[in-house]
């Protein structure tokens, strides 16, 4: 049987991963795939550089729309990142009935709908398990392997850089900046980390993993998104004392009201299966009413982690080519005509538990208005502790239960006005993903 071709659109860190696991393992892959699958085009912008690597046997060259035109190309390897050019070259190459692997998170959370509308009509196949996680096959997962359950909500460490970024402040007692420009120097965040430490990154991810879980549309625009800077040390300190560790989760649940979707640094006890992934790894949990908990580990970045991903997209497709089209998984699990357009809950409607910590003047009655303020806005107070800070101030900590985000907003803002608090209140959820 003649091998699958397919045309790589960037040879970067990924691209250049998928190039050496199909030359190390191709036997093995055809094994599973029935088919050999042969790199027979790369798009690049440094040809030379790309030329060097691949050799005179596969075609380089820096246009990548040719790739997506050519007749002899059986499915388009998008790695170049970016949501212009990649988007173009997607629906260009999907219209002449080409099969899509892509690693490109951001394009899909922005274009995913214009795409996987696209790809249904024409009858060919968007494979996109490396732009989460890496390694880990959360998608299939999700999409396959949980199709039985009616998912509740998924939560998960999705960016691997931040989670160094918070192992190291809470092991070392470093400060944020600090650790951000050692994790330059090691390669885990790039030159601007700005998407990585701002949630950003995670945001996409999730927005995806939502759609899968719910079977709602791709709605990155109504992802709320927080991330670490502004973080201090002391908090991770306080959290620690009180049996948690902060992580930067993406979080979605299902609601009767709608759908959470949001991302920001999170306390978690300490006890939880995501607060002891450390360093660059991910992992993501997934409540489903059937099978109950269940959890997703590894490496979530690198570039054979990901290749290993890409390649085992191009041996699903390969399988399946030739399937009717009206038979194959779902490209976000549930059937196009069965999707719903289940609202994306505010934040001010989301629920849960906080950590509140403010500096105040350390004199009697401060506590009682505190209090009282909390109370009056609904909110119940499960813990609090007082730490002195000189100067004949104090900090203090409350762990609430669990309360709606509109309340503690109106009650911060009242606690923000008394004349006897001396700083911004820090404000950050909890939750106990029980």
């Amino acid at each position: 049987m003649k091998p699958i071709r397919i045309g790589l659109l960037g040879l970067g860190v990924v691209g250049g991963g998928v190039w050496t696991v199909l030359a190390q393992n191709g036997d093995e892959i055809t094994r599973r795939a029935g088919r050999r699958v042969e790199v027979a085009a790369v798009a690049v912008r440094d040809v030379a550089k790309a030329r060097a690597l691949v050799g005179d046997a596969v075609t380089v060259t820096n246009d990548g729309m040719a790739l997506a035109l050519d007749p002899d190309i059986d499915i388009i390897v998008e790695l170049m990142g970016g949501d212009t050019l990649a988007r173009d070259c997607i629906l260009a190459a999907i219209d002449q009935g080409k099969h899509i692997v892509t690693a490109n998170k951001a394009l899909l959370a922005v274009h995913g709908n214009e795409i996987f509308a696209a790809a249904q009509a024409r009858g060919v196949m968007v494979a996109f398990e490396a732009a989460v996680a890496g390694g880990i096959p959360i998608i299939k997962a999700i999409r396959e392997g949980l199709t039985a359950n009616r998912i509740q909500w998924v939560a998960g460490i999705i960016n691997g850089t931040t989670n160094f970024i918070l192992s190291e402040m809470r092991q070392r007692g470093l400060p944020f900046a600090e650790v951000l420009a050692e994790a330059q120097r090691l390669g885990y965040a790039e030159a601007d980390p700005t998407f990585d430490i701002e949630g950003v990154d995670a945001a996409h991810k999730l927005t995806l993993l939502a759609s899968l879980a719910f079977g709602i549309p791709v709605q990155f625009d109504k992802a709320t998104t927080e991330g670490l800077p502004g973080l201090a040390s002391e908090d991770i300190l306080h959290a620690a004392r009180l049996g948690y560790r902060i992580k930067l989760l993406g979080i979605t649940r299902r609601r009767p009201d709608g759908i959470e979707l949001r991302v920001h640094p999170t306390l978690v006890p300490e006890d939880c299966l995501l607060a002891n992934v450390e360093g660059a790894m991910n992992a993501v949990l997934v409540r489903g009413d059937v099978v109950g908990l269940s959890m997703y580990y590894g490496q979530g970045a690198g570039a054979l982690p990901t290749a290993s991903a890409v390649v085992a997209d191009l041996v699903d497709v390969a399988r399946l080519q030739m399937a009717d089209p009206e038979h194959r998984v779902p490209h976000l699990a549930f059937q196009p005509d069965a999707m719903v357009d289940i609202p994306i809950l505010p934040m001010a409607e989301v629920r849960s538990s906080f950590y509140l910590r403010l500096r105040v003047d350390d004199r009697p009655g401060v506590l009682a208005d505190l209090a009282r303020i909390l109370s009056g806005a609904g909110i119940s107070v499960g813990s609090m502790f007082q730490q002195p800070h000189g100067d004949r101030q104090a900090d203090i900590i409350f762990l609430t239960h669990e309360a709606r985000e509109g309340d503690v907003d109106t009650a911060l803002q009242a606690m923000q006005a008394q004349p006897f608090v001396r700083s911004d209140v820090t404000r950050l959820r909890v939750e106990n993903l029980s």
